[in-house]
């Protein structure tokens, strides 16, 4: 059976949506079953769904997450489940001009799932607004060399 990932949205703008929707076909093309699932209404228990877990979200206001990700987060931090058995990725959005809080919100989650055990795979990316490439091109060229990562 395949193994599936769930790519909890945190976006305000919809940008991190679009990424998500670009990296899923590169997800599945490796093989994996994969769900996009906006983190609106989402508690702690959508961490043990899904065999690995890739957060896509943006950074909002002082290195914030977005507000649809914001309940999640913290019911994570209140409720600290184990999630020593769960594999992750973040796929972080920001903008370098807000130099004190730039990428932030990928941050964040990264900092989170590692106290509460979760393993990451690979590095975080920091896609950059002010730069010329696109969020969803950079998106699936770290998707790209992720699921290699995950092979291993």
């Amino acid at each position: 059976m395949a193994q599936s990932i769930a790519i909890l949205v945190g976006t305000i703008t919809g940008t991190a949506e679009i990424v998500a929707e670009d990296v899923a076909p590169v997800l599945e093309g490796a093989g994996y079953e994969v769900e996009i699932l906006d983190m609106d209404g989402l508690g702690p228990d959508v961490m043990f769904m899904s065999d690995l877990v890739l957060i896509c979200t943006s950074t909002y206001g002082q290195g914030d997450v977005p507000d649809n990700a914001m309940d999640l987060h913290d019911a994570l931090n209140e409720q600290r489940p184990d999630l020593s058995n769960l594999r992750y990725g973040v796929i972080g959005l920001g903008d370098s001009t807000y130099a004190d809080t730039y990428n932030q919100g990928g941050a964040r989650f990264d900092e989170l799932l590692q106290e509460l055990g979760a393993k990451r795979v690979g590095d975080v990316m920091r896609h950059n607004a002010s730069s010329d490439e696109l969020p969803e091109e950079a998106g699936v060229a770290w998707a790209k060399e992720w699921v290699e990562l995950l092979a291993k």
